[in-house]
């Protein structure tokens, strides 16, 4: 008897462990692009408002491609503007594809990969931000890439 009030038990903790933190979607938008070419001019503008500091954020970047797109990686050149202070930037690389050309993600002819950014994320000001993507492969005209896409998740 004792040791299925220990299942029980068990299994209720393990179960109010992982649902006890809630991520709820707090900004998400997405651009579709023209002919499946990305200049290296294009930059891709996400503007969202913070109010609340106290609380942790995950971003996750959405890249959609095609069986047309020539690499296994994506660079980005990623920046933000925030109320205060300095711009930030980054570059990053994300692999779409393993050694052998098998995408990454989910599709048949078109795969969607969501990349996280950053995770746990706090702000110091609230605001209005702007985060930016642009690509940084060598190709000025990049084929294969169809969308790109920011979600930003609030965590309780």
């Amino acid at each position: 008897m004792s040791n299925s009030i220990h299942k029980v038990l068990l299994s209720f903790c393990l179960s109010a462990s992982i649902f006890s933190c809630s991520q709820t979607t707090f900004f998400y938008d997405r651009y579709q692009i023209v002919e499946d070419v990305w200049s290296k001019e294009k930059e891709f503008y996400f503007t969202y408002s913070i109010d609340d500091i106290s609380s942790h954020y995950n971003f996750y970047i959405h890249v959609r491609n095609n069986n047309l797109y020539p690499y296994q990686n994506l660079w980005l050149f990623c920046a933000e503007e925030q109320p205060l202070g300095p711009v930030q930037r980054d570059t990053i690389e994300y692999q779409l594809a393993d050694d052998f050309g098998k995408w990454y993600g989910t599709g048949i002819s078109i795969f969607h990969l969501s990349i996280p950014v950053r995770i746990g994320h706090t702000f110091t000001h609230t605001g209005q931000y702007t985060f930016c993507i642009r690509q940084g492969m060598r190709d000025s005209r990049l084929k294969g890439i169809e969308e790109i896409g920011l979600t930003i998740e609030k965590v309780d």
